[in-house]
């Protein structure tokens, strides 16, 4: 019976399939195959994001991913990599990544399971250094081809009379037209402050996007995508955090932070600018998750549509908030570390993670 089942009703039930039992599905006989390759669109649907953790130094081309749906972790090849990289952002079934080899700036996009990968043309200003933000056009559980742009602010450019200077402008990638724009000017001081205090990650929530400062105390810096305008908001806890991470969650802007000695907390952004806590880590997950030390001081975070991730390195395990039971409640979960991939041993490395719905389908974005 399976094999004579027409092409759009085999594909309608590969599309339950995750993509690790989608490939091995690909693999049984040449009618699937063809299946799966003549409708990659479809493919797959209705599957939760996975976790892609990404060494933070070149130890080897290589990233691992985590099934959240059967809890365990796969080894990726990156040798179809030009250079080494680090991820910048996920876009639904794409990874932007920045090269590790040059100091100026210059993203590409890659899909890991597809081993696609290709170079976004070079900025109109070179920079070093500079704060960058994506924002999905289409949101919701995108395909192999969204519509997406990305924004650089500051970073340090060459100046007219030589040496470098602080670059006070905005530029704005269009995946649609496959070309950067000079979107205006910037407060010199929040260029400073972008290019020197803040890390890569972005949130885009209500037509702002926001990055974090590094600095203590800390603090956001928000741009308002419709008027061109530039805003900063404080911080709970500002100079106390030893981390505080930016996510996105129901449609808000979420803070976390974990201060010494004390519970990692979760704050949302509410009208009039103001935070409200929303919830802390549970003791017993936090004594587990630090390993008996009272700093959260490397603590990193990430976030997908309905969970919140706390991570330090591959093997030390991870703490998940997640949203459960028909989206009626959230509850924590403790995700084990990696120590064995098919029974070869891994090393306890520093990772960077972003969470991307896998796909097997290729992506013209990538051609």
């Amino acid at each position: 019976m399976w094999s004579t089942l027409p092409f759009d009703i085999l594909a309608k039930v590969f599309s339950f399939l995750s993509p690790d039992s989608l490939a091995c599905a690909r693999s049984a006989c040449r009618q699937w195959h063809t299946c799966a390759r003549t409708y990659p669109s479809t493919l797959p649907q209705h599957h939760q994001s996975w976790f892609l953790a990404l060494p933070t130094r070149n130890r080897g081309q290589c990233c691992y991913v985590h099934n959240p749906v059967v809890d365990n972790w796969h080894m990726l090849s990156l040798d179809f990599l030009p250079d080494p990289i680090r991820p910048v952002a996920s876009i639904g079934t794409l990874i932007l990544v920045r090269p590790t080899n040059c100091t100026i700036l210059q993203l590409a996009l890659c899909n890991p399971f597809t081993r696609q990968f290709k170079y976004l043309p070079m900025l109109n200003i070179t920079r070093t250094n500079p704060a960058v933000g994506v924002v999905i056009l289409e949101p919701g559980q995108p395909g192999p081809n969204p519509h997406f742009r990305v924004y650089v602010a500051g970073g340090m450019s060459e100046a007219s009379r030589g040496g470098a200077t602080y670059e006070a402008t905005l530029e704005m990638y269009d995946s649609m037209d496959d070309a950067w724009h000079i979107m205006g000017f910037m407060p010199v001081e929040f260029a400073v402050r972008l290019t020197v205090w803040t890390p890569n990650e972005s949130v885009y929530s209500d037509g702002v996007l926001y990055w974090m400062t590094s600095a203590r105390a800390y603090s956001v810096m928000g741009f308002h995508l419709g008027s061109n305008t530039w805003r900063e908001l404080s911080v709970p806890m500002a100079d106390r955090l030893e981390f505080a991470a930016l996510l996105w969650r129901n449609g808000r802007l979420t803070l976390v932070g974990g201060t010494c000695g004390e519970d990692a907390c979760i704050w949302e952004l509410r009208k009039g600018d103001s935070w409200g806590l929303i919830e802390k880590v549970p003791i017993e997950l936090g004594i587990k998750f630090l390993g008996g030390k009272r700093s959260w001081g490397t603590t990193k975070c990430g976030a997908t549509e309905g969970a919140i991730c706390l991570y330090r390195e591959f093997g030390s395990g991870m703490v998940v908030w997640r949203e459960i039971e028909e989206k009626v409640r959230w509850e924590w979960f403790w995700v084990e570390g990696c120590h064995f991939i098919r029974d070869k041993q891994v090393q306890n490395l520093q990772i960077k993670g972003v969470f991307l719905y896998p796909n097997l389908a290729p992506s013209c974005l990538l051609s």
